[in-house]
């Protein structure tokens, strides 16, 4: 079974993509923010990390940038989540080299489908 930790300060998103996520067989383990997510990254070994962009205190590109400072973690497939649409935010996703966006709200689908492109 693949584990994924979602990295998200919206609780109720959290909780929410945790469930979908396990109810699809996946293993999750969350954080709501970047500190703990990379904390929680280094204590755990995990196959993909979902982590919004925009979060209080630490970005999303903070933790992206901490995950490729380790060498335990650089290697971990990274999916962006983000409600901003503006081409500006994807296009500093590609530049630090996040292949895989998500726009929220998204639907589940979309979701699923991510991930699996990201994993394989």
């Amino acid at each position: 079974m693949k584990k994924i930790l979602v990295i998200e300060d919206n609780e109720e998103i959290r909780d929410n993509t945790s469930e979908v996520l396990e109810l699809h067989d996946y293993e999750v383990i969350s954080a709501p923010d970047g500190r703990d997510g990379i904390f929680m990254m280094e204590q755990n070994e995990v196959d993909l990390i979902l982590c919004d962009i925009l979060m209080p205190n630490m970005t999303g590109y903070d933790v992206l940038h901490a995950a490729k400072q380790s060498e335990k973690t650089k290697s971990i497939p990274f999916v962006f989540m983000s409600a901003s649409v503006e081409p500006k935010e994807i296009e500093e996703a590609r530049k630090r080299g996040i292949e895989f966006f998500i726009t929220k709200p998204f639907q589940i689908e979309k979701l699923l489908d991510t991930i699996e492109k990201a994993l394989s």
